[in-house]
């Protein structure tokens, strides 16, 4: 805990606070069918990319507790799924903890920000897909079978992979590449 300066300290209160409002509004769970398509793991990423893992884990945790909100008070049919925390928390802060890793490791590389923001991105995006998705089938591929009217859970969690990940992974892409690049910019002129 050393480690969490003052800086990072005010970049995870500023994310969270974002977070929380994507949250709260339409804007971080675009319903889709039975499903939603998350805007939520942007912050997350940018914390990882502009304070590094421990930063974007804090705001992934955030992510993750917001998570099992909506799914109390906006639920789905498979809403069930995100009671559990090994389904919405974990996965969430995963994708600060490995896109935070991920970042440090293309910047070392001395890769261009944008397309490294750009990569850490969509990474960010595909851990938080197959982490929930994964982590659901573990823990519940009985019951979204039972739910799903016979269809047994694979089909319907790659469903779900197949028509949100591609947008959820551009979004993310173009997305962090562009905030993510002019964050690292400001915060070299500082």
């Amino acid at each position: 805990m050393k480690n969490l300066t003052t800086k990072k300290l005010t970049i995870i209160g500023l994310l969270t606070a974002l977070t929380i409002i994507l949250g709260l509004t339409p804007l971080g769970f675009i319903p889709l069918g039975v499903t939603k398509i998350t805007t939520m793991a942007i912050p997350t990423i940018i914390g990882a990319i502009i304070g590094g893992p421990l930063v974007g884990g804090f705001v992934g945790l955030v992510f993750g507790f917001l998570s099992i909100f909506q799914s109390i008070t906006s639920p789905t049919i498979l809403s069930f799924m995100f009671y559990n925390p090994l389904v919405s928390v974990l996965p969430r802060v995963l994708i600060g903890v490995v896109s935070g890793y991920l970042y440090k490791l293309l910047n070392k590389l001395k890769l261009n920000d944008l397309i490294a923001c750009g990569i850490t991105g969509a990474v960010g995006s595909i851990v938080n897909t197959v982490g929930v998705l994964g982590m659901a089938y573990i823990f519940f591929a009985d019951k979204i079978s039972s739910v799903s009217s016979g269809l047994n859970a694979s089909t319907v969690l790659i469903g779900i992979a197949a028509a949100n990940a591609p947008f959820e992974i551009i979004a993310n892409t173009i997305l962090v590449g562009l905030i993510g690049m002019a964050l690292l910019k400001s915060k070299r002129k500082i």
